[in-house]
């Protein structure tokens, strides 16, 4: 029979109360911000919504969807994410796996001079000329070659390989194999929940990221489905403030119909549509995302 003292009794209690408060202050948002995303767009601008939608309706959602470029945006995206999430993986973990290679002389310099770019940037223009003499601009490759690598992502990954024995690529290079083998058939294989990490974050960033799109893509084949959501969202803005100000002066049949949306009501379904995806795969990468950070951080 185990015992347990009062005071852990009552440590338990407070923490599963404080843990009960965090969830609730984590997931109201969110469905506040569904309320919103599901209720009538008209009925929205009243206010009082909380966690349920007043007058239920998708018609924010029919308005995002009814761009006429939106299923090639949706397609772009979803291209991205694949072959960016793939290609990052692959650049970053044979560089970390480089850098745990004994061998390879003049490590901490090379480490020394990747940490440059994380402390000193060149701004825009740079970039932006540094893409137009590689060619990229208005090409799909400048969502993948430039974020193909990351610093913090591959240290990250280094340290998760210090944990794999050793012993295991020595006796694979007493058999013969060599160092892509190596990687390939044992440190892969036992490197999923770092990958699994890795895999999540980098596909996150590429589905969220609509400035690439604003400062280097002028052609709407190339546009993601973040950057016609954003201008969605600021041509509701810019529509909605027209209104307010016809009205404010008196002229409101200058400017049309009244918006069939509020702004705050289109930016629900935005971040909704954005961020559902993500909530869906999340569950099924938890466990690996756990056991990655963890052994990845820490290096014994």
């Amino acid at each position: 029979m185990n015992y347990e003292s009062t005071s852990y009794r009552a440590f338990k209690v407070a923490n599963a109360v404080l843990l009960t408060i965090l969830v609730l202050a984590m997931v109201f948002p969110y469905l506040n911000v569904l309320a919103y995303a599901l209720n009538d767009p008209l009925d929205s601008r009243f206010g009082g919504i909380t966690f349920y939608p007043r007058v239920l309706s998708f018609a924010n959602f029919d308005l995002l969807l009814s761009n006429p470029d939106i299923v090639q945006a949706t397609l772009v995206s979803v291209l991205r994410v694949v072959v960016g999430t793939a290609f990052a993986l692959a650049v970053q973990y044979t560089c970390a796996y480089a850098f745990t290679l004994r061998g390879v002389k003049g490590r901490g310099a090379m480490l020394m001079f990747l940490m440059i770019p994380m402390y000193f940037g060149g701004g825009l223009i740079p970039v932006y000329l540094l893409y137009s003499k590689m060619h990229i601009l208005n090409h799909f490759l400048v969502y993948i070659l430039p974020v193909s690598f990351s610093l913090y992502n591959m240290v990250i990954i280094r340290s998760y390989l210090y944990t794999i024995p050793e012993s295991l690529a020595e006796s694979a290079r007493m058999d013969g194999a060599n160092e892509f083998v190596i990687m390939l058939r044992i440190y892969v294989p036992l490197s999923l929940p770092i990958l699994a990490v890795m895999a999540l974050w980098t596909a996150v960033y590429h589905w969220n990221d609509w400035t690439t799109t604003l400062y280097f893509v002028t052609d709407r084949d190339l546009f993601t489905l973040q950057y016609i959501l954003m201008q969605i969202l600021k041509e509701g803005e810019r529509m909605a403030s027209l209104f307010q100000e016809a009205i404010r002066s008196g002229n409101a049949t200058s400017v049309g119909t009244q918006p069939q949306a509020t702004p705050q009501a289109i930016r629900a379904a935005n971040i909704i549509l954005t961020t559902l995806p993500i909530v869906l795969v999340y569950p099924f990468l938890q466990k690996y995302f756990v056991k990655g950070v963890t052994l990845g951080a820490v290096k014994e």
